[in-house]
């Protein structure tokens, strides 16, 4: 996962733990989605990686699709 997606999923949670407009099954069901999140950005680039090195060719694939 980019620093940046880390950064932003963490500010996001933070805000979520603030909220006093959610319950605690709210809060708690929102920041399990968001550390699903957190695991899904990181395989997409565990598999870009992957995908990088076993094709020079298809880099430029993957930049198309947003995958940088």
């Amino acid at each position: 996962m980019s620093k940046t997606n880390n950064t932003h999923l963490e500010r996001i949670k933070d805000a979520v733990h603030k909220s006093d407009g959610m319950s605690e099954a709210e809060k708690s069901s929102s920041v399990k989605i968001i550390e699903e999140w957190a695991i899904e950005d990181k395989a997409m680039g565990l598999l870009s990686e992957e995908l990088q090195k076993i094709s020079a060719g298809i880099k430029p694939i993957l930049s198309e699709l947003g995958w940088n």
